[in-house]
């Protein structure tokens, strides 16, 4: 792709980098810009540099926050003792979408995965564990994604977590196997959130 301009070149290759973009695609938005208000731009280069430079990570829950603790786990109308295990953000947000979960949540980072070189010490779960031990914690429902990584995940905290007086369970399987809980649509999720069954179950299908 040939460019009259440097300046423009390097906008659409930084532009690219992002996931789903193509050069095309790039191209496209980057010529957009330049045909909006400056000040249209401005904004969007002013909000990314604020929330790249001032966003925080739940120290409770790891979630995305503007706050040291993030409104879910400071809202006095959550469950504190029911706390969601998820892979990701996202994964809160599609959850959250359903209204169907009242209690609280605990962001991995990830999955375990030895093929991509992401073992139990890279993720956040040495925290969840110190949850479970402090003894407030009475079930926590695993909501990773239905994939190998996922099932290995779950049965690696599941084990470090036995011998504590702690309910497990699991989403139902209204999520199909493989699939990513972002992509779930929301009744399907909201049904399997509900419906959540006991871990040890989910282990002898």
């Amino acid at each position: 792709m040939e460019f009259s301009s440097k300046l423009l070149e390097r906008a659409v290759n930084e532009m690219s980098q992002l996931p789903g973009i193509g050069k095309r695609t790039a191209l496209r938005l980057v010529l957009h810009m330049l045909k909006q208000p400056k000040e249209q731009t401005f904004a969007l280069s002013e909000a990314l540099q604020t929330m790249r430079n001032d966003v925080k990570f739940c120290k409770s829950c790891h979630n995305i926050s503007d706050t040291e603790l993030c409104e879910i786990c400071s809202s006095p109308n959550r469950k504190e003792d029911i706390i969601c295990v998820v892979e990701d953000v996202r994964d809160v947000m599609a959850i959250e979408n359903t209204s169907s979960f009242k209690g609280l949540y605990h962001v991995l980072g990830g999955k375990i995965s030895p093929m991509d070189g992401v073992g139990p010490h890279d993720l956040n779960i040495e925290s969840l564990i110190n949850k479970v031990k402090d003894g407030k914690i009475n079930e926590l429902v695993f909501a990773l994604s239905s994939t190998m990584e996922g099932d290995t995940t779950n049965f690696y905290i599941y084990k470090q977590i036995q011998d504590y007086k702690v309910f497990t369970s699991t989403i139902a399987r209204g999520i199909s196997v493989g699939d990513e809980l972002e992509y779930a649509d929301e009744i399907t999720l909201g049904r399997s959130i509900l419906n959540r069954i006991p871990f040890e179950s989910s282990l002898k299908l």
